[in-house]
């Protein structure tokens, strides 16, 4: 009999919840013992990503500032306001409810320790106020609960942390190991233990209370990185109305859209200088690139991508991708899909003119039956009648030289040179005398005030002229309707366009959309709508956020590990390795420090 036992998680720095949507998912099981995960809350400073997070968890955040008085003051640059106060451990507690957490996962804000801000500018005092947010986020949490501490308490943050930060992460050593805990730092690769399409390197420092837990912690299974093609062809192009808001093609630079074309895929700037240069300047183009790894970056279509940042966009990093689908990239319609490719929703109007509902058919070489699509020729005899009733399935067709016969003429096109078939009364309904290929297109015989001339069909109005009166059926193929424009965009001009590239494929940027997909914060089929209506907003909060499978491994472990310390058992026989020789010697060593 199956015994279900609870374990219960508490986020802080939560952000929109993707690393409590990845533990929630998770479903441990040692033995008899299965885990079932319950989420007690989050805090985050910021309210449009705790309503994210109400939606997308299922429990409610608490919108927090976390700084002391004087962080405050070094971030912010001036005192704050008078209805400001520093949060207390009791504040905490009230956030989750008053119930007590089996884990804690923390994910504090990184771009102090960030690869991306410069070392000078990582040690102003408002970088290093949000350093030092970090050690007071931990303090707040075991000061709350110090009177029943969480099993585990897992610090998740960007490896830069382990240089930049490693006064910080001392005392935030000795601070756990004052409070009862085991601790070991470690690294891992969120696409590798979440089997992503990216590759997000990260930091984790990981704490075991040595009282209440004394098995050993297991590395989360690696898994093959994905292809970036694998998550984005399965979603809308960008810029289908199904995507939703996310999914729009961002506005870049006109200069941008030509220097991404230029990119090899799978390059970045650098492949540019391989370019024909001529006076110092590409030739046809001017191109300035900013010297910067991974700078206009683009992805081929089947490998990973790199972390999704903060600030994805093309001009900081490898943040486009190179789309092969570039003849679909407007419009669907009478679509034909490759043969090894899936084939999008069938619905009721599955049909060439209403999507991509044709296939690119390769066997037509390799028939299993000498009757499939075989045509007799009108003199010879017919091969065996078999069950087949098509063309296709055996069914013979027969080349037949009657086609103006004397008594049936359905839809019947006669040549200019012969004779016509029976004028009847329905001459007019498909039978009977009923059409000619008449040769005088009559365009070299159109005179003045023929109303075809003087309709101005296909007129281009130059840009200097005055339009005609616009009326109800103006269209490009009947009357004055199209024009002239001399107006080229400029470099510094945005706009949405698809230029195809040397290789072929449409070089973009990654939606809004897309990137949540790749941060597996949605699977590629759902929808997505977050708080707010900023690109740049919501690109923040997905790529601060931990990708929801790669939490998932990662509280699969530590689920498997509390189990363990529930069930009386100190060491289990596993396939998998231990996570990091430093993590294994203190999280298995009893009474280790």
């Amino acid at each position: 009999m199956i015994e279900t036992r609870e374990i219960r998680h508490a986020h802080l720095f939560c952000g929109l919840g993707g690393g409590a949507k990845g533990f929630n998912k998770a479903q441990p099981r040692v033995g008899n013992l299965q885990a079932k995960f319950r989420c007690l809350g989050g805090i985050d400073v910021d309210a449009a990503a705790i309503r994210d997070f109400n939606s997308i968890v299922g429990v409610p955040g608490t919108v927090m500032d976390l700084f002391d008085r004087s962080q405050y003051i070094d971030f912010h640059g001036k005192e704050p306001p008078t209805d400001w106060r520093e949060a207390t451990p009791v504040d905490i507690r009230r956030a989750m409810g008053n119930e007590s957490p089996h884990i804690w996962f923390l994910s504090a804000p990184c771009k102090g320790f960030s690869g991306l801000l410069n070392e000078s500018r990582s040690k102003t005092a408002k970088y290093q106020a949000l350093n030092r947010l970090t050690l007071r986020g931990i303090w707040l949490a075991l000061e709350a609960y110090a009177d029943d501490p969480a099993e585990l308490i897992v610090f998740e943050n960007v490896p830069r942390i382990a240089n930049r930060g490693r006064h910080l992460l001392d005392q935030i050593g000795e601070l756990l190991r004052a409070y009862g805990y085991a601790v070991a730092e470690t690294t891992h690769d969120c696409g590798e233990i979440g089997g992503l399409a990216q590759s997000r390197k990260r930091f984790l420092l990981v704490a075991r209370h040595i009282e209440k837990v004394a098995p050993f912690l297991y590395e989360p299974e690696k898994k093959r990185l994905e292809a970036v093609g694998t998550v984005l062809g399965r979603m809308p192009m960008p810029g289908d109305l199904a995507g939703g808001p996310m999914h729009r093609v961002p506005s870049l630079q006109w200069k941008t859209w030509v220097r991404l074309a230029f990119v090899e895929a799978g390059s970045d700037w650098r492949s540019l200088n391989r370019l024909e240069v001529e006076n110092g300047q590409l030739r046809d183009y001017l191109l300035v690139p900013e010297y910067r790894a991974g700078y206009l970056g683009v992805n081929a279509w089947n490998d990973p991508t790199g972390t999704v940042a903060g600030r994805s966009t093309p001009s900081n990093g490898a943040f486009s991708v190179a789309d092969p689908r570039t003849q679909m990239a407007e419009y669907s319609q009478y679509g034909v899909l490759p043969w090894d490719v899936h084939s999008g929703a069938i619905s009721s109007q599955s049909a060439p003119g209403g999507g991509k509902y044709s296939v690119a058919d390769p066997r037509a070489e390799k028939v299993r039956h000498n009757n499939v699509f075989r045509v007799v020729s009108f003199d010879q005899a017919a091969g065996t009648i078999t069950g087949g009733h098509g063309p296709s399935s055996g069914g013979q067709a027969v080349a037949d030289p009657r086609r103006i016969g004397p008594t049936f003429g359905k839809y019947m096109v006669t040549d200019w040179d012969e004779a016509a078939g029976t004028v009847i009364s329905g001459s007019t309904t498909g039978q009977g005398a009923f059409a000619v290929a008449d040769p005088r297109t009559g365009l070299n015989r159109r005179q003045s005030g023929d109303n075809y001339l003087t309709g101005g069909h296909y007129g281009v109005i130059g840009w200097d002229q005055t339009s005609g009166a616009v009326s109800a059926a103006a269209g490009h193929d009947n009357g004055r309707w199209s024009v002239a424009d001399p107006r080229m965009p400029e470099p510094n001009e945005k706009l949405q366009c698809v230029i195809r590239s040397l290789d072929g494929t449409w070089h973009r940027p990654f939606t809004t959309f897309e990137l949540a997909a790749l941060q597996s914060l949605i699977e590629p089929e759902e929808y997505l709508e977050l708080d707010g209506l900023s690109d740049s907003d919501w690109r923040e909060r997905i790529g601060n956020m931990v990708p929801p499978e790669a939490a998932c491994a990662i509280a699969e472990v530590m689920g498997t590990t509390l189990l363990l310390a529930w069930s009386g058992e100190t060491f289990v026989l596993s396939a998998t390795p231990i996570w990091v020789r430093p993590l294994a010697i203190a999280l298995s060593v009893q009474g280790a420090v």
